[in-house]
């Protein structure tokens, strides 16, 4: 993440951010209704998958207006805002940036000028061909010689720029038609919800890497990230949108269109960390997912203890699945302090040292003299753990075992999901021993990819593994890789670094 995000555990610990989702996207069609309200708490709901900025789009037949801001959706929108924003259709966004630098002028929707109106779209995702889709805007600037001016000025650092660019660039055809030309050639993950002044649309690419839902409301149709935003409005959940679908809604209603060959490879990792405990994706609900996968992780690496304790909250339903597996009592030995989150005042160097103190605090009496099964989601780089572990002893704890509810993180992400470099992973280069004794357990053990992949009830061939296993649903062109990963490496030894999942035991 750019510095100066203002993030404060990033702050407190820099040099262990963990995984990131692209976005968040909301968008609704519902004459009579508050779209712009509704909108501001489906974002709410998906406030998990982007701090950084927050946006709404909306229109009430003949004029389109969008608002972004830096920050959560709570500090960009108020209720004065949110009353001038007035109209039937609107979509929303919450950003955090894989593309694009973290400034306004990369926050979402983004709004451009067409031939017949304006148009708005936001982005959940990652586009691999920037350099081929910056090649067709350029070639329309030069056939559509009134648009050139615009273009000069709109083309922008983000693929989200570049595809709003390509689909406003048609004064021949509409967005509708336009988006059924241009999506296909597009390559990597993308989910967009985008409108004029009457439309809504859809859209999610073949291999459905990134999520998107379908709802129903008494008097019109919500699109979203995930199924809890759905809820959190009121719409019932009709459907996941099809890899491969454009959906378009107006006032003649659903029309549903395939512009790719459905090649499902959803995100293995929106089970593992990413989605919301109370979302359903691909009709198994998260939570449920998750204390399987615990549930598994202790059948597969026991060991002799008095307490589970999790790491909050992306650690509890695997930690609680553990326990009731292996019978050892679950306790919260970790207090998370929910306030913790975006800050714009730096902490002092004193603050620094306490580390995660400010956002994570032992209960000294529930774990001292105790041998601790510690349960977490994910390490990336294993500084947080590290943290962690310094922490339970020094609260007292007599042994700490470490549980890991998803497989070592091997490979980056090109898909929509910020990880560290791959030379910053601490599995890439480390054995399963080796970063037990860099974190400083008494044991680690990471459940296996098969336990994880039968937990989700998904097919393994259609899922997206590749941060676990190196296998690229989409390739890689090798633009995407050069100055920072080795293309011969990703495709030929993708093997040679998937890590053993045996726990081992330090004496």
């Amino acid at each position: 993440m750019p510095k100066g995000d203002g993030l404060l555990n990033h702050d407190l610990l820099p040099n262990d951010k963990g995984p990131q989702d692209q976005c968040g996207v909301f968008g609704v069609w519902a004459p009579g209704e508050e779209v712009s309200k509704l909108t501001y708490f489906g974002l709410y709901a998906l406030q998990h998958r982007g701090q950084e900025s927050a946006g709404i789009a909306v229109s009430n037949g003949t004029q389109l207006l969008v608002y972004k801001e830096m920050g959560l959706v709570a500090q960009v929108f108020d209720e004065a805002t949110l009353e001038s924003l007035k109209g039937h259709v609107a979509i929303g966004h919450s950003r955090y940036s894989t593309t694009g630098s973290s400034n306004w002028e990369n926050a979402q929707p983004v709004l451009r000028t067409t031939k017949n109106g304006h148009l708005a779209l936001a982005h959940n995702g990652n586009l691999i061909n920037t350099t081929e889709i910056k090649e067709r805007v350029s070639n329309q600037v030069k056939k559509e010689k009134k648009f050139q001016s615009e273009f000069k000025t709109t083309i922008g650092t983000t693929d989200t720029d570049l595809v709003t660019d390509l689909l406003a660039g048609y004064p021949d055809l509409s967005i509708e038609e336009a988006a059924m030309r241009e999506l296909p050639l597009l390559k990597g993950a993308f989910s967009f919800v985008f409108m004029d002044e009457n439309t809504l649309y859809g859209a999610r690419d073949a291999q459905g890497i990134r999520p998107l839902m379908l709802g129903k409301l008494e008097r019109g149709w919500v699109l979203a990230s995930e199924t809890a935003a759905l809820d959190i409005v009121g719409a019932s959940f009709v459907r996941e949108v099809e890899p491969g679908e454009l959906i378009a809604i107006d006032e003649h209603g659903l029309r549903s269109q395939t512009f790719a060959q459905k090649k499902q490879k959803g995100c293995l990792f929106e089970f593992v960390y990413l989605a919301r405990p109370d979302t359903t994706i691909s009709g198994q609900n998260v939570n449920a997912t998750r204390v399987e996968v615990g549930k598994r992780l202790a059948r597969e690496f026991p060991v002799e203890a008095d307490l589970v304790i999790p790491v909050p909250e992306s650690g509890t339903p695997a930690a609680i699945g553990y326990a009731q597996e292996s019978k050892i009592p679950f306790a919260q030995g970790l207090v998370k302090n929910s306030y913790v989150g975006r800050t714009f005042i730096q902490p002092s160097q004193t603050i620094r040292q306490l580390g995660l103190r400010l956002k994570l605090n032992p209960l000294k009496e529930v774990i001292a003299g105790k041998r601790l099964v510690v349960v977490d989601d994910s390490i990336v780089r294993g500084n947080t753990q590290r943290a962690i572990i310094r922490m339970l002893r020094e609260a007292g704890a007599k042994e700490v075992h470490v549980r890991i509810s998803s497989p070592p993180v091997v490979w980056p992400c090109f898909y929509g999901v910020d990880f560290a470099a791959r030379s910053e992973l601490i599995a890439t280069g480390l054995s399963v021993e080796d970063i037990c004794s860099t974190i400083g357990a008494d044991s680690l053990a990471y459940v296996s990819l098969d336990e994880l992949i039968e937990a989700t009830t998904v097919k393994k061939d259609n899922l997206c593994r590749a941060c676990f296993d190196g296998v690229y649903p989409v390739e890689l062109p090798e633009d995407q890789l050069l100055g920072k990963y080795v293309l011969e490496e990703i495709k030929g030894k993708a093997e040679e670094q998937i890590h053993s999942h045996d726990a081992i035991n330090r004496p």
